[in-house]
């Protein structure tokens, strides 16, 4: 899943659409109205994100809300963790470096 959760999120469109949906849950609609891309083309982003699990889509009515889903993003983060380490010990040996330049 980790995968199709990078691939989703290559596209600098599909993140900001999870930006948005990070907020609330918007309909496909109001989606679209927050890009200068036809509905067609949110669409298929949309597709994109529902395909890799980042997001929901349930019916109301006649319209189709779109909503996070927050497992993909904590598979994710677990994922990142494990590089933590290796920045702080690279922010680390670089804060001493400097500080002993400043001597």
């Amino acid at each position: 899943m980790l995968d199709a959760t990078l691939s989703a999120l290559a596209d600098p469109t599909r993140r900001a659409i999870v930006g948005l949906l990070s907020e609330s849950e918007l309909s496909v609609g109001e989606v679209v109205d927050n890009f200068e891309l036809t509905q067609s083309a949110i669409s298929r982003h949309l597709d994109v994100l529902e395909h890799a699990r980042l997001i929901e889509r349930r019916r109301e009515g006649q319209r189709r809300i779109c909503s996070l889903s927050a497992e993909p993003l904590e598979e994710l983060s677990d994922w990142l963790q494990g590089y933590k380490r290796f920045w702080k010990g690279s922010l680390k040996r670089l804060d001493k470096n400097l500080s002993r330049r400043n001597q």
